[in-house]
């Protein structure tokens, strides 16, 4: 760290840079807050879309074995996914992803081909895709809030153990030296006085 000038200017410019430092922490403090309630809220929303697709997968085991009966379509082209609509919210100042929809491409098959069970079948595993896709949005929502609130956390480390202290010890650090300039200036003022009226004393006889 470069040594600070022990003069009146440098203990405003410290003065100054307090004053901005402790004016400045509340909003960070504040934020960091906000992004923790968010975190959580996050990890609930998460848990939540867990459970969803878990849910989702035992119901589609259920048709586990049927799946793997010969079919005059691949199931796989029969829920391919066409977009997946998302948007974008602020939330504590992180732009984080939302979804909004998800479309599944058209698919047509011969229903005089088909087994019965194919259409619940198709529906769940709609169901399925989906589930993922709500959780990995979650998990990316999650991963955003939580790299902002790492770095507004350091700050919020950086001003409260290193830049106001700092900033503090200056200010004393000035003030003792500028102290101990005025205490030096006054003693030889008097030391001066002193020898004036010693000397006028002298003359004076």
């Amino acid at each position: 760290m470069a040594e600070i000038k022990l003069t009146k200017n440098e203990l405003r410019a410290q003065q100054n840079r307090l004053n901005l430092l402790l004016k400045y922490l509340p909003t960070l403090q504040l934020k960091k807050a906000l992004l923790q309630l968010e975190v959580g809220e996050a990890r609930t929303e998460i848990a939540r879309a867990e459970g969803d697709y878990a849910a989702q997968m035992q119901i589609t085991d259920d048709f586990a074995a049927v799946l793997t009966d010969r079919l005059s379509f691949p199931i796989a082209a029969a829920v391919s996914i066409l977009e997946v609509k998302t948007r974008y919210e602020n939330i504590a100042g992180v732009e984080v992803p939302s979804l909004d929809a998800i479309e599944f491409r058209p698919f047509d098959y011969a229903l005089i081909d088909t087994p019965a069970w194919v259409d619940g079948a198709l529906i769940h595993l709609k169901k399925l895709a989906s589930c993922k896709i709500t959780l990995a949005i979650a998990e990316a929502k999650k991963r955003a809030l939580e790299r902002e609130l790492r770095e507004v956390s350091i700050r919020v480390n950086l001003f409260e153990k290193v830049l106001i202290p700092r900033a503090e010890a200056n200010i004393r650090k000035i003030k003792v030296f500028l102290g101990d300039q005025l205490l030096a200036a006054v003693s030889r003022a008097k030391v001066a006085k002193s020898k004036i009226e010693a000397a006028r004393a002298a003359y004076a006889r």
